[in-house]
């Protein structure tokens, strides 16, 4: 009987040697060695690296003990050089574990090619808009005489007139030819001089003309409302569109004394 109880009180010390022996092992590996592996509390804050050439990389990030890659992505900002970083993961700031690796977007060297939309026949107010979304700039804008104000009569690049889809790299600029709401046809100037205002109206939007500044001149020789005086005068060539200046008359109002 003593001998079983011998054997049970060895086995006991035994046990509560292993386990004493691997709560100490486990404690220097949690609280030396790990944190020593992975570098626990040192840590490095991530720099800004966009507008970086790639041949910079090397040794600024070498010297701040990162490493990067490049994405097989890239982009393209016709404003900076080709090979310049564009984007970045982690973003600039982040704190991160020393030897961390980034992850590099860089600018393309050829610009994508964009299909040219059509703009013929567009208001120039939306084509800002237009070009802006699909990557093209608008360049020149060149007024001609046509009826159709700030309308897009032409869209050229590098001067010669380009088809709807004709494509072309990205940041490209696009010149346009806009008509000036002017025309282009030659018109005589009808004869206003004693017509009423209603009647001269008419007669001027009919001819493809249009009113211009109304001015009130007081007589007491002609009925209130009769034209007296037009610029341009009668007879006068102009363009499709050119305003025409009036002189109404009005009876002076008469005081009493």
């Amino acid at each position: 009987m003593s001998k079983l109880k011998d054997s049970l009180k060895k086995v006991g010390i035994h046990l509560l040697l292993i386990l004493g022996a691997t709560t100490l092992i486990a404690f220097l590996f949690l609280k030396f060695f790990l944190p020593s592996y992975t570098n626990h509390g040192q840590t490095v804050s991530i720099p800004d690296l966009e507008g970086f050439s790639y041949e910079e990389l090397d040794s600024y990030l070498g010297a701040r003990n990162l490493n990067y890659e490049i994405e097989l992505d890239s982009g393209f900002n016709a404003d900076l050089p080709p090979l310049t970083v564009l984007k970045q993961l982690p973003r600039a700031g982040s704190q991160v574990k020393s030897g961390r690796k980034i992850y590099i977007t860089l600018n393309s060297k050829n610009a994508p090619m964009i299909k040219m939309p059509n703009l013929v026949n567009s208001q120039l107010k939306n084509v800002q808009e237009i070009l802006s979304n699909i990557g093209l700039v608008r360049g020149e804008i060149k007024y001609v005489p046509d009826i159709g104000i700030n309308v897009v009569l032409e869209q050229k690049y590098r001067g010669r007139n380009i088809p709807e889809g004709f494509e072309l790299p990205k940041g490209s600029q696009i010149d346009l030819v806009v008509g000036d709401g002017l025309g282009n046809q030659i018109l005589d100037v009808p004869n206003l001089i004693g017509m009423d205002e209603i009647d001269a109206e008419f007669l001027i939007i009919g001819s493809g003309l249009r009113m211009g500044r109304l001015n009130y001149v007081t007589t007491d020789t002609v009925p209130q409302g009769t034209i007296v005086r037009q610029i341009p005068p009668s007879g006068a060539e102009v363009k499709t569109g050119e305003p025409i200046d009036l002189w109404i008359s009005e009876i002076a109002k008469q005081r009493d004394f």
